[in-house]
């Protein structure tokens, strides 16, 4: 079986320690590919580093959490990135990018219209460039949309992927029938988000991809609670390794062999993000 983790933080510092052993462990556990997405300006060069290193591929943007602190150089810089590395095959969307309305301060005036207005300039850069978008859609989802329907207007459709997605149905539908694709991982596990694995269950095949979000969404069996971590335990890291154990989740929500899920979530990510097939030939 071959997976790919379409949604990896493979630069963040909590893999400094031992990140070629991490990438190696989930080579082992058959994770072919990760697509590793930039947060902000100053690790644009790493994650491109790192996808030629590691035979992945990357993602530039700027995350809506980043936002605050991104100014109208970080956009230029951003553009300058596209233009310059256009022609780089692990170069697969512009990403990761969106909004955020689950930090109180990101809802309120200026920083809610400074992220919006960061989003929107992305998009357009995305247009530009003819690359796929990866989203950030956390308690956004519809704005988001919003977004994606005014300047998509009269253009090619969209392509991408709505990352740890956690939507109400309405909205996952309203994301396929943009192009997109959504991404499930390891809040997925947990036997209490009733409402995400009914959507495991039910959606278009054609429509999932898989993801860690590592080094965070820990799968429930890496998961420490607040209380727990109160007395002393310690909070599981994510890694692209846990990939393969969460996607048996979904192909057991789904009825389905381990297998056939792998080989279908792999096709929906070429799908989602057109470069990837070449570099898994």
């Amino acid at each position: 079986m071959r997976w790919i983790d379409t949604h990896c933080h493979l630069d963040a510092p909590e893999f400094d320690a031992d990140r070629p052993a991490v990438r190696a462990a989930a080579q082992s556990a058959g994770v072919a590919h990760c697509v590793i997405p930039a947060v902000e300006t100053s690790n644009f060069d790493t994650v491109r580093a790192l996808a030629h290193a590691g035979g992945d591929s990357y993602c530039l943007g700027i995350h809506p959490l980043c936002s605050p602190r991104s100014s109208p150089d970080d956009l230029q810089a951003l553009e300058t990135h596209l233009h310059t590395h256009q022609g780089d095959p692990r170069l697969v969307a512009v990403g990761e990018i969106g909004l955020d309305y689950f930090v109180p301060e990101l809802t309120k005036s200026p920083l809610l219209e400074q992220q919006e207005q960061v989003y929107r300039a992305q998009l357009k850069l995305a247009r530009r460039f003819e690359l796929p978008v990866v989203l950030h859609v956390r308690r956004s989802a519809d704005r988001v949309l919003k977004h994606l329907r005014e300047l998509g207007q009269g253009g090619p459709a969209w392509s991408g992927i709505a990352h740890a997605f956690n939507g109400s149905a309405v909205q996952a539908h309203e994301f396929i029938k943009l192009g997109f694709k959504l991404g499930f991982g390891g809040a997925v596990t947990f036997e209490r988000a009733l409402q995400l694995r009914h959507l495991a269950q039910t959606l278009p095949l054609e429509s999932i991809v898989m993801e860690t979000d590592a080094p965070d969404i820990p799968p429930h069996w890496l998961y420490a609670a607040q209380q727990d971590r109160q007395s002393g335990a310690a909070q599981g890291r994510n890694a692209p390794g846990e990939l393969p154990r969460i996607a048996a989740v979904m192909a057991q929500l789904r009825g389905m062999s381990a297998e056939d899920f792998a080989q279908a979530t792999t096709h929906n990510a070429c799908q989602a993000l057109p470069k990837l097939k070449a570099l898994l030939t």
